[in-house]
């Protein structure tokens, strides 16, 4: 089993390659709906729903996390900051191959956040296209 830190921090590598790219309809389309899976997922997430937003990641997470460690790592990565004040998209890249992860379908998400603890913060997650055809998060990590 993979330690937390490598699942919710593994895009981290990847900050410095996410760059803005003219994308093909087919991509945008598909960082869209990656984008749109990672916010509601963001949402349980600010709520405190820990065993609501592992039940919902990727296969690839849930067999690299347990409900137990996605609850403490969450709480710990959370609590200190507060209640979320803002969240933007900052920047989205659809990838195929990402460091520590099987090859399959992704998109690494910036965003810009600010929560009453912390004004300025960076969230990253990413959605992975689970086996069922349905994105979902295979990975987060904030600073």
């Amino acid at each position: 089993m993979r330690h937390p830190s490598v699942v919710i921090g593994m895009a981290a590598a990847l900050l410095a390659v996410v760059v803005a790219s003219c994308s093909s309809p087919e991509t945008k389309a598909k960082e869209a709906a990656a984008v749109a899976a990672a916010e509601a997922w963001l949402k349980m997430t600010d709520a405190g729903d820990a065993a609501g937003s592992w039940q919902a990641s990727a296969e690839f997470f849930r067999k690299a996390v347990t409900q137990e460690q996605w609850t403490k790592s969450l709480s710990a990565a959370r609590a200190p900051l507060g209640g979320l004040l803002n969240r933007t998209v900052k920047a989205r890249k659809y990838a195929t191959r990402l460091p520590g992860a099987p090859d399959g379908e992704y998109v690494v998400i910036l965003f810009r956040s600010s929560f009453a603890n912390k004004k300025s913060a960076v969230e990253t997650v990413t959605p992975m296209l689970d086996p069922d055809g349905a994105w979902r998060v295979s990975g987060y990590f904030i600073r």
